[in-house]
């Protein structure tokens, strides 16, 4: 589809105009709050059915592990709300007249709007298995998930987490907690394979059976069995194998939430369909975050791209196109960051899980096993494509910029001192990293030196 301009009727300021956001995570939060800085006369009222107040979902898996209570997971105090005038709703949303502007809750009277956004988020991924429906089989995104999952837990033997990514070892690590042996069930030859070079998923499998995690790869779900009481007893594998357990957890990614707007006049593929300011095919309706799909996905990028500082950066745009010029969706280098267990991730750039020619890989591994460097390249020209990090941590500021400046792989190897993030008594491994680059690639490249007074601070605001 070809990109569209901007709107003109977005950027109304019209006293006391209404904006409803449907969804309290981080990005119909991030909108509120910022249209609510430029704009000081809007109505803003925020619907969710989830939880009353706006709390960190990447902190609900710490909440189950007993190191937090929900109250440290919300980002400010309940009373923060009120202070900026921002209404909050707690309830369901039904259905949406686009047509009256209005909306049907579960309990409450209808709320009418002049602006709607949808921030609506994500649901977690079925496939038909036969016995999902089953007490004790379920996915992780929402508060009520977590408390379906610390009911479905007490007393469990075994559990089984099916799927290679991000939201299966954090099942498992949560499962591990409360020392319930976990058998982990990857459809891949290796640990989220479609994402992690063999290498990266080799270490982070390591990891995971040092922690005794019964990891089967090439191994998928077949069915879940029935203890003749509606609970989980056990599962089938593909391999027909039946493994006991009385939890499972499913991990196998997340979708757009769109089943609010499915069947009305909004256009929707897998996500809502907008466009780089965020606008639907409905006049003063938007939508962000997890439930929205590019028109024209930007260069490099997915058309749904399901992460946190992505739904954020959502929420921060179209809060500047509500109340001052309308600017495109510019989010920069692609970065994204997790934890394994004890071994924390970082990605900058473009990292595949394979490359072709003229593309070219360097890779380091500690002789530990537990840390690792990788960094892609083109092979003409040695521009930097991406790098990925595991156990050791680097600088975003340095990275986004050495990507949007098109830095070497040799710039950047060179400067590692200034891409170290980790503390200060932690070891540094940029002198590793380098040597073995000049062996690998045959180079005799030398570390910068370390600037000191006055040129460290005037270095800081040079571009390299």
């Amino acid at each position: 589809m070809k990109e569209t301009d901007a709107t003109s009727n977005f950027c109304t300021t019209t006293p006391g105009r209404r904006i409803v956001i449907i969804g309290n995570g981080i990005s119909g939060v991030t909108c509120a709050r910022h249209i609510r800085k430029r704009d000081s006369q809007a109505h803003i009222t925020i619907i969710s059915g989830e939880a009353e107040h706006f709390f960190s979902r990447t902190a609900l898996m710490y909440i189950f592990m007993g190191q937090l209570k929900y109250a440290h997971t919300k980002p400010y105090e309940d009373n923060f709300w009120e202070k900026n005038r921002l209404s909050l709703v707690h309830d369901w949303v039904t259905s949406i007249n686009f047509e009256q502007k209005q909306l049907q809750l579960q309990q409450q009277e209808p709320l009418a709007y002049d602006i709607l956004i949808l921030a609506l988020g994500s649901k977690p991924n079925m496939f038909n298995w036969p016995g999902q429906e089953l007490q004790g089989v379920q996915g992780l995104y929402t508060y009520q998930d977590l408390e379906t999952m610390n009911a479905s837990t007490v007393n469990c033997q075994r559990a089984v987490v099916v799927g290679g990514g991000l939201i299966g070892i954090e099942l498992a690590e949560m499962l591990l907690s409360r020392n319930i042996p976990v058998t982990f069930l990857v459809r891949e030859s290796h640990f989220w394979g479609s994402i992690l070079p063999k290498e990266e998923s080799e270490l982070v499998m390591r990891h995971m059976r040092e922690h005794h995690i019964d990891l089967r790869v090439e191994t998928e779900l077949k069915e879940v069995l029935d203890d003749g009481s509606g609970r989980v007893r056990a599962v089938v594998t593909t391999a027909g194998e039946e493994i006991p357990c009385q939890f499972v957890g499913l991990g196998v990614g997340v979708h757009p939430n769109i089943n609010l707007v499915k069947e009305t006049q909004l256009e929707v593929n897998r996500g809502i369909l907008v466009d780089q300011y965020f606008a639907t095919n409905i006049a003063n309706v938007f939508a962000i975050g997890d439930c929205v799909e590019y028109r024209v996905p930007l260069p490099n990028r997915r058309s749904v791209e399901q992460v946190w500082y992505t739904g954020r950066m959502h929420g921060e745009t179209l809060a500047h196109n509500l109340t001052r010029e309308p600017v495109k969706y510019n989010p920069g280098p692609w970065f994204n960051s997790a934890k394994f267990l004890d071994i924390e991730y970082q990605t900058y750039g473009m990292v595949p899980y394979r490359w072709e020619e003229p593309v070219q890989s360097f890779y380091w591994e500690h002789p530990g096993g537990n840390i690792a460097f990788r960094a892609v390249f083109n092979g003409n020209d040695k521009r930097l494509h991406g790098v990925n990090a595991l156990g050791m941590r680097l600088r975003h500021e340095f990275f986004d910029k050495a990507l949007r400046e098109n830095w070497t792989v040799e710039e950047v190897l060179q400067d590692m001192r200034r891409a170290n993030f980790d503390p200060e008594f932690y070891d540094k491994h940029e002198h590793s990293i380098l040597q073995a680059y000049n062996q690998q690639f045959e180079a005799n490249l030398q570390p910068k030196k370390k600037k000191k007074g006055l040129l460290a601070f005037l270095g800081s605001r040079t571009t390299r």
